[in-house]
């Protein structure tokens, strides 16, 4: 059975819980020999807890890139907008059917520019998660972002859009509401925007859920994020029939940001904090913030139609075909 993210961490998870509890035994000793003797001892299992986990992320795999990818603690759009930008303000619903908790967007200023940005909002326990609906836009979602896209047009806005998805909603009420049309039009709508479009991977970007808001002049992708066209498990339901290979479907995918950045589908591969972003979330938004920036002012010097037509040499260029 494949592992999760909490058993694969468990070693180092049980490792960082016994340091809290001798800081906290430390804090509270009155004994000043007693105080250095713990002190002394969270200083050592705070040096093997480094080597675990440099044993840890040296030995990643495509499976365990997945795990890193899906952490929990692992930073979210709404937490890189507060890291990242100012005078935030949420626009809400699609003006057809309703708002959609699973992408959140809406105008801001980065450095004080003014900017569109939006991206996909997962949840910490499991009522934030049925919220959002695990970060699985409906066709409301990608509506949504239309209408946000149409606005940063109007306005002159550069847009900056956070991935973090495992795909769309594929349930039934989304595929009766027309699910794949909205995730073309949102493509349509981004791909004719005369203004400068960066993405981010930020954890799992999944299928046509990611692409449906990563049609950018510019993809930029964090060292432990995912880009695939399919999760790893339904991969293997489908080759396999069996859900529980997905590491086996994780390996072939080459769903790494480093196979991304081999096969061209990502500009920039982001260095995280050693042992994921969520170890020191303050400088990988800093990280975050500086590239999307160097991205904008690039962008900067193309003119309106040269920078609809970057975005479109950009995705001709995937792939390899052959005319006959």
């Amino acid at each position: 059975m494949a592992k999760t993210w909490k058993e694969w961490m468990k070693p180092l998870l049980e490792l960082e819980e016994l340091i809290e509890k001798l800081r906290a035994a430390a804090a509270k000793e009155t004994d000043p020999v007693e105080h250095e003797r713990l002190e002394a001892k969270v200083h050592d299992f705070e040096r093997r807890r480094d080597a675990v986990l440099n044993v840890m992320i040296t030995r990643m795999g495509p499976w365990e890139e997945v795990l890193m990818a899906r952490a929990e603690p692992r930073p979210y759009t709404l937490d890189y907008v507060d890291a990242m930008f100012t005078e935030f303000t949420e626009l809400a619903g699609d003006r057809r059917v309703g708002d959609d908790k699973a992408v959140v967007g809406g105008p801001a200023r980065l450095d004080e520019r003014p900017v569109m940005v939006l991206g996909h909002q997962k949840g910490r326990n499991l009522q934030e998660r049925t919220f959002r609906n695990f970060a699985m836009c409906k066709p409301e979602g990608y509506r949504k972002a239309i209408r946000l896209f149409e606005m940063a047009e109007r306005f002159r806005m550069p847009v900056v859009t956070f991935v973090d998805t495992p795909a769309a909603d594929p349930g039934v009420e989304s595929e009766s509401r027309g699910i794949s049309e909205a995730i073309a039009d949102s493509m349509r709508v981004m791909f004719s925007l005369t203004v400068p479009v960066v993405s981010v991977v930020i954890g799992e970007g999944g299928s046509g859920g990611a692409i449906g808001i990563a049609a950018a002049n510019e993809v930029l992708m964090q060292e432990h994020a995912i880009y695939s066209v399919i999760p790893p498990e339904g991969c293997a339901a489908i080759l396999w029939r069996d859900p529980a290979k997905g590491p086996q479907a994780a390996a072939a995918l080459r769903l790494t940001a480093r196979s991304a950045g081999e096969l061209g589908l990502v500009d920039r591969v982001l260095p995280e904090p050693f042992g994921g972003a969520h170890r020191d979330p303050v400088e990988a938004a800093d990280t975050v913030k500086r590239a999307v920036l160097e991205s904008l002012a690039a962008l900067d010097r193309m003119g309106p139609n040269e920078v609809k037509r970057h975005r479109y040499d950009r995705f001709r260029r995937m792939g390899v075909y052959e005319t006959v």
